[in-house]
């Protein structure tokens, strides 16, 4: 794939991505403002929410509204803010993107049990989804809440690699839970991770104002993940469409420092001058480099047998054979390794 290619496919991406399954026919993009100048904005929105409110979260394990969360206004029986309380203690995370960087506020409600995901693998979440807004009474400015989506049983899997970037960065935080069949079919999740997650505009949609969104909004994210579906994304382009080409090594598998974070050149890890995840150092990290030594074979040519048959992943053989040695190289990452399929 060209770079003039990967990138155009990228920003398409970018400019599409959403962090729900609904499609928008109502959008509305107003001119951007510099990011340096919202952040402050979106920010000091955040933290006077987190200081004015306090926050109650539902255990009720098994039941469709566990970790389900309010938030409302400090009074005289709610004296403790989301702020201040040591119960689910507030976390941040510095994310550098655009030449800022942002400090995105979160609170792991649940860690849960099972495994966590990388930040493009894809997630069965419920979720309900709030943006801040400002409004001003008799001089007094409070910051408003506003429901704008609410998912309690998912009927997709929902792709990080194509959500906004706070989801991207909390997501890996958790771990996916158990769950059982009910006689009548349906289906009872338990011990999943939980977590509220408060993004500023700029790990959002920003100017793009979508349905029951205003352009520049902060939002305030109460996820459960349910379960989990490792992806593998590579892919070319055929004219302007992009065509699923998986190389057979899952996209999680591709974290080479195993950290959970895998991305593209624009929105590497804070404080990355590189990206770790990029064997060949062409600027296509290896979860959508089709040819991730850059040795001009395919790596779903290398990592399969002389049958055609793909190796599990953690036999895939290094150039001599080697299947077992923990530091070999294994031939998809081995630019000097030309063998294919043998």
């Amino acid at each position: 794939m060209s770079k003039i290619k990967f990138y155009f496919i990228l920003l398409i991406a970018t400019i599409t991505m959403i962090s729900c399954n609904k499609d928008d026919n109502n959008v509305e993009v107003t001119p951007p403002k510099p990011y340096a100048e919202q952040y402050p904005i979106d920010i000091a929105t955040i933290e006077s929410y987190l200081k004015a409110n306090y926050i109650t979260v539902v255990n009720n394990p098994g039941a469709v509204n566990d970790q389900d969360i309010t938030i409302a206004k400090l009074d005289a029986d709610h004296t403790v803010s989301i702020w201040d309380q040591n119960t689910y203690p507030l976390k941040s995370r510095i994310v550098k993107v655009h030449g800022i960087e942002y400090v995105l506020y979160y609170l792991v409600l649940r860690e849960g049990v099972g495994e966590s995901p990388c930040n493009v693998d894809g997630v069965w979440a419920a979720y309900r989804g709030e943006y801040l807004s400002s409004e001003t009474v008799s001089s007094v400015t409070t910051i408003k809440s506003t429901l704008f989506e609410e998912v309690k049983s998912p009927n997709k899997i929902y792709d990080l690699y194509s959500t906004v970037r706070g989801w991207k960065e909390i997501f890996p935080q958790l771990k996916a839970g158990t769950y059982k069949t009910n006689p009548d079919g349906t289906v009872s999740y338990s011990d999943f991770g939980a977590a509220v997650m408060f993004i500023p505009s700029g790990l959002g949609y920003y100017n793009v104002a979508r349905t029951g969104i205003p352009a520049y909004s902060p939002m305030v994210f109460n996820v459960k993940l349910l379960s989990l579906e490792r992806l593998d994304h590579e892919f070319y382009m055929s004219g302007i469409e992009s065509v699923a080409v998986p190389d057979g090594v899952k996209s999680f598998q591709e974290d080479r420092d195993g950290d959970g974070y895998m991305w593209t050149k624009g929105e590497l890890q804070t404080g990355a001058t590189s990206n770790p995840d990029d064997t060949d150092g062409d600027e296509i990290p290896d979860f959508l480099d089709r040819d991730d030594d850059g040795d001009d074979y395919a790596t779903q040519g290398e990592v399969k047998d002389a049958f055609g048959k793909i190796y599990p992943f953690d036999l895939i053989p290094d150039c001599s054979g080697n299947q077992t040695n923990p530091d070999r190289i294994k031939r998809h990452l081995d630019k000097n390794c030309i063998k294919m399929s043998q």
